[in-house]
């Protein structure tokens, strides 16, 4: 994985932390689609909390120099997908999370949480 990557999705595992989401999962999807190299997945309490997480991982992020391509479903909350071009946010209500089984879909692809998380915090 790039350190450039690597940096950037350090970025987001402090912001969830920041925030509070829980049952984070980062997967190295690179092998697997062109869609992007990486998925981080996370889940919320409510939806005021999913766009609290989802401006702070903006925040993080623009203060870097990275900006989302794409934000979808921020007004609902339920599901708010950020594009960041080689990786994507997935912030879920829990139910949400359940429903739609990303981990499911995507588990063949390598998990990367330990190494995100590895920014000594």
């Amino acid at each position: 994985m790039k350190s450039d990557l690597l940096a950037r999705l350090r970025l987001v595992a402090s912001a969830l932390e920041d925030k509070k989401a829980y049952h984070v999962l980062a997967l190295d999807v690179s092998e697997r689609t062109s869609i992007a190299e990486a998925f981080v997945i996370c889940s919320v309490g409510s939806q005021r909390q999913a766009q609290a997480v989802a401006d702070e991982v903006d925040r993080a992020l623009v203060a870097n120099g990275v900006r989302a391509l794409a934000v979808e479903g921020y007004a609902q909350g339920g599901w708010i997908l950020l594009d960041y071009w080689d990786f994507l946010l997935h912030i879920f209500l829990e139910e949400r999370r359940e429903f739609y089984a990303l981990e499911r879909l995507w588990g063949d692809a390598p998990e990367i949480t330990a190494l995100v998380r590895a920014s000594g915090r």
